[in-house]
């Protein structure tokens, strides 16, 4: 049919008396003219009219994933195909050059392929996202996996590309890239190393987007932002980004507080030194006094009766310190700091909880309290641990207990005075 066309149109031109050379120039120049209008035209009604229609629709159904995939401009890319197809079927009809044609249908399909791989490369995002928006995604990151089925088609679309060009079929380009595989395990090894690291990742289920992760050796503590196939993205609290290799993640050791978030709570383990020097029997006005604390009544009443059938079995007289037993002031802080965290609303009281000795030094006593915090965040739970230890330092006086500290200048100044 185009032929006939072109036959009379030929005839058309020969018979206005033309020369040959003439008749071949308009000839040539009318085809492409005809060729870049009909290009227009198709991008015009596949864009215009086609796409647009397509996004109308997908806008009116329920479901989102429609959404993403005209977001990702999926159908846009699709639609550079199809004047790329009307200039290819004209080529054969705009030159009499063989080796000219040749090689502008090289460049419009090369063209093509590369359009082919973009369309490819969007459907794949799009496929991604539909899949972090499903509940499974919260467990398992798939970006790795995403990023090597791009480059296989990269790959893919660059051996066509020169296998069009070359004449040799794809099968001997890949042949001969056996030969490189060596200089291409190089070129690749943190791809590689990558890939492999993140098929760990997600079987394992080691580190998600979102979670938050400390590894010192590169300089990460905060919050994972992405994971890709060669490197993982961490926002540290000083809003900086540390990169770490993917392979590191599989490779070295990090902390995962993940588990520290879906518990519900945050470990308090912070200690005190007392100076055992203040460490002593209570006597009969402090243990009146400790009687009129709220939190401490109970167990003054409880501990004294204790005491006594105690004593009384050994038949010791009260007052009696050898052999027989008497509340201490170190004992009863210990007591009363446990009913104050009991009744705190901000600790959790179904976690580890503990107000405990630990081994004393020549720095004093250290009583350690090792509980959880019901609020996660950094700044509440800062705010919570300086609570507590606020009141401990300030409550610690009505126990006649002393913080242990090494002498300072004011301490000198007072000596020397």
């Amino acid at each position: 049919m185009i032929e006939r066309w072109i036959l009379w149109y030929n005839e058309l031109l020969t018979g206005t008396g033309l020369s040959d050379e003439t008749v071949v120039f308009l000839e040539n120049a009318t085809i492409i003219v005809i060729t870049i209008g009909l290009a227009f035209l198709a991008d015009f009604i596949v864009k215009r009219i086609i796409i647009a229609s397509i996004a109308r629709i997908v806008r009116k159904t329920k479901n989102d994933w429609d959404d993403i995939f005209v977001e990702r401009k999926v159908f846009n890319r699709l639609a550079h195909l199809a004047p790329a197809l009307i200039v290819f079927g004209s080529l054969q009809y705009i030159f009499d050059l063989p080796k000219t044609v040749a090689f502008l249908e090289h460049l419009t399909l090369t063209y093509m392929i590369l359009v082919i791989v973009l369309i490819i490369d969007a459907v794949l995002n799009a496929l991604h996202e539909i899949y972090m928006r499903l509940p499974i995604a919260k467990g398992r990151n798939i970006k790795g996996f995403v990023q090597v089925v791009k480059i296989i088609f990269y790959f893919t679309a660059v051996i066509i590309i020169i296998s069009i060009f070359s004449g040799e079929p794809p099968k001997t380009l890949l042949a001969a890239l056996g030969t490189m595989a060596a200089v291409l395990i190089l070129v690749f090894k943190d791809t590689i190393l990558g890939f492999v690291a993140s098929i760990q990742l997600a079987a394992n289920k080691m580190v998600n987007v979102g979670d938050w992760i400390s590894m010192p050796q590169y300089n990460a503590d905060g919050d994972v932002i992405d994971i890709n196939l060669t490197t993982v993205k961490v926002q540290n609290w000083d809003k900086t980004i540390a990169t770490v290799p993917t392979y590191a993640l599989v490779s070295q050791s990090f902390n995962n507080w993940k588990g520290m978030e879906e518990s519900g709570g945050r470990r308090i383990k912070r200690s005190i030194n007392i100076d055992m020097n203040s460490v002593s029997f209570l006597d009969a006005r402090q243990i009146e006094k400790f009687r009129n604390f709220h939190l401490l009544k109970d167990y003054i009443e409880n501990k004294e009766k204790e005491i006594s059938d105690f004593n009384k079995s050994l038949q010791l007289e009260d007052g009696t310190v050898t052999n027989g037993r008497k509340m201490t002031n170190l004992g009863t802080f210990r007591k009363y700091l446990e009913e104050y965290l009991h009744n705190h609303p901000k600790i959790h009281q179904d976690m580890t909880f503990l107000i405990r000795h630990l081994q004393p030094t020549e720095k004093g006593l250290p009583i350690e309290i090792y509980v959880f915090s019901k609020d996660q965040a950094w700044a509440n739970y800062e705010t919570i641990q300086a609570d507590i230890f606020d009141h401990i330092l300030a409550i610690l006086p009505e126990f006649d207990l002393h913080v242990f500290q090494n002498p300072t200048g004011n301490d000198f100044q007072k000596l020397s005075e």
